[in-house]
């Protein structure tokens, strides 16, 4: 007999009659999944406040909507998340109203010291903008996690009750299986809370079996040490070895031996060319650019002055296509304004930039 003690959930499971459905390593990848996800969003939400935010490591707990109700009884603020490709299901991103009243109150240009409590439609506007952001990034790095490209929908953020949670998706329904992943969530002096996100079963087991399956093949071979006959066998080894790094270091540096298009190129070259010349760019020039809060933005108005990140005089962006090409000087031709190039970009700097 096992002399290993049961958890609280095992022992949970077994009064309800109903079987644990995650192993260990699933819950752990399930924490790993929360910790290197929505740390990355943490740092979104940091930037976007202008304030030090902080999420700790993550706790997961299996459970039912049933008991999470039970659990959270007042209404919260909720985040409807949709999966759209590489992974697919619904979950929820949920905070206390009166946490999401302090992120509202900062995405408004407020110092988040005295928050309006009675959420109304632009302080959730801004909280869902704020969620948005997390969850964006989130899914940016579970594609990195996973090594699929993770999408979703818009995030849906309203104020519910988890009651009502079934509303959203069936598979949150109140006699379903869910994972909780809890954090502590601090903002400064201003928030010490909590962030929890729920997770369909199901989908957290994807979610989890995909992290597991893509770390194993990223594991390296193991290596033997060689015996004491082995030598001939290294040598043997060696030539191939070099081979290996050579192209690698051509690969590094092909794209930068292109040479630049000449009247000395040949009549297959010109063909190849001419079959681009009617391809349509879209042309624009980038004056400066500044970041601002949803507060400033709603009080511009006729008249209004928007400082940008460039000094006056300083050269503007040339972009084809969204891509830096080259810089120049704002012109008046006639009673059109005009860009006198001043500085190509170079081919090694445009082609980094096509990377």
């Amino acid at each position: 007999m096992s002399n290993e003690r049961l958890s609280q959930e095992e022992i949970n499971a077994l009064l309800n009659d109903e079987p644990v459905e995650i192993t260990p390593m699933e819950r752990d990848a399930l924490g790993e999944i929360g910790n290197i996800a929505f740390g990355s969003g943490a740092t979104a939400l940091s930037l976007l406040l202008n304030k030090k935010v902080k999420l700790t490591t993550p706790t997961v707990t299996i459970t039912t909507m049933r008991q999470l109700i039970r659990e959270h009884p007042t209404p919260c603020v909720a985040a409807e998340v949709g999966y759209i490709k590489g992974l697919y299901g619904t979950n929820l991103l949920v905070l206390k109203i009166a946490d999401a009243a302090v992120i509202a109150d900062l995405m408004q240009g407020g110092d988040g010291s005295n928050p309006k409590m009675e959420l109304e439609e632009m302080e959730i506007s801004a909280i869902g903008e704020a969620m948005n952001q997390m969850i964006g990034k989130a899914a940016t790095s579970m594609s990195s996690l996973f090594n699929i490209r993770v999408e979703i929908a818009p995030p849906k953020t309203q104020i519910i009750e988890l009651i009502d949670a079934g509303q959203i998706d069936e598979a949150l329904a109140d006699d379903k299986k869910v994972a909780k992943i809890s954090f502590r969530l601090e903002i400064e002096k201003l928030l010490d809370s909590s962030l929890m996100l729920v997770i369909p079963l199901d989908l957290g087991r994807k979610m989890a079996e995909s992290l597991i399956k893509n770390s194993e093949e990223e594991k390296p071979a193991s290596v033997v040490p060689p015996g004491p006959d082995d030598g001939a066998e290294e040598e043997a080894l060696q030539p191939l070895t070099k081979t290996v790094k050579i192209e690698e270091e051509e690969a590094v540096i092909q794209p930068v031996r292109f040479a630049p298009v000449s009247s000395g190129e040949t009549s297959q070259e010109k063909s190849n060319l001419n079959l681009l010349l009617d391809v349509p760019l879209q042309i624009s020039v980038e004056l400066g650019s500044t970041r601002m809060k949803i507060k400033e933005i709603l009080d511009l108005g006729m008249g209004s002055i928007v400082e940008l990140d460039r000094l006056a005089g300083e050269p503007v962006d040339v972009l084809v296509n969204g891509k830096v090409f080259a810089r120049g000087e704002v012109v008046v031709i006639d009673e059109n304004f005009g860009i006198k190039i001043t500085d190509i970009v170079s081919p090694v700097a445009r082609i980094n930039n096509l990377q």
